[in-house]
């Protein structure tokens, strides 16, 4: 396959990813009950709201929150694992493209740009998941707190919101590491690519929405 159809299938595999986020952006706007991830985040905050109001739910919510706090955790790692291995294998392009003499003009090959891109979507995936990890940490404390004691009363609000971030935070987490698969079959072959992309997008679309339930 030549420099330029590797480009166009490239391009093609990123255009259909950000093709569908751009239409569940728009979907977001129009109705955002409708989209799990506003109505996973809404349930979050009913939880929390729900514990706060029931006396000795402490340990039930420390426990819940803890649970969350180890995906969101498990998930960081597996980012960061990959993220220093992609970085491994990414260094020697990187260093030859950019080792090259202004005269010969830039090396910078579609399999460099799709490398470039596994890293920003493993880096994103990281920081969302620490993130998440963080929100969960304040929660908890705030979970653990008796129920009708003053500080409860006076970071509840504050819980709520938290586990709200928490949540959309690690989803997002989970998103990126799904759509790192595409391009990683891109890498592999640009061919597939594309292919990739159109049965990560199938798959998502059964995650975003809402269920008839």
């Amino acid at each position: 396959m030549s420099e330029t159809q590797a480009w166009l299938a490239a391009a093609a595999t990123v255009g259909v990813l950000l093709g569908y986020e751009l239409v569940l952006a728009l979907a977001h706007r129009r109705d955002p009950q409708r989209l799990a991830r506003s109505a996973h985040a809404a349930l979050r905050e009913e939880w929390f709201a729900t514990l706060s109001a029931q006396k000795g739910s402490e340990l039930l919510a420390v426990q819940t929150l803890r649970n969350s706090l180890m995906s969101a955790t498990l998930t960081a790692s597996t980012a960061a694992l990959a993220l220093m291995g992609s970085v491994t294998l990414a260094a020697p392009s990187l260093h030859a493209s950019l080792g090259v003499a202004p005269a010969g003009g830039p090396a910078f090959s579609a399999r460099l740009a799709l490398e470039l891109a596994l890293m920003a979507l493993l880096f994103a995936s990281l920081l969302c998941s620490a993130m998440a990890v963080r929100y969960y940490n304040h929660a908890s404390f705030i979970g653990s707190m008796p129920v009708e004691s003053e500080a409860r009363q006076r970071w509840s609000s504050a819980g709520t919101v938290y586990v709200r971030r928490a949540g959309v935070l690690y989803s997002w987490g989970l998103r990126n590491l799904i759509l790192v698969a595409p391009i990683i079959a891109a890498i592999v072959h640009p061919a597939a690519g594309p292919v990739a992309a159109v049965i990560a997008v199938a798959v998502l679309f059964g995650f975003d929405r809402v269920g008839a339930a």
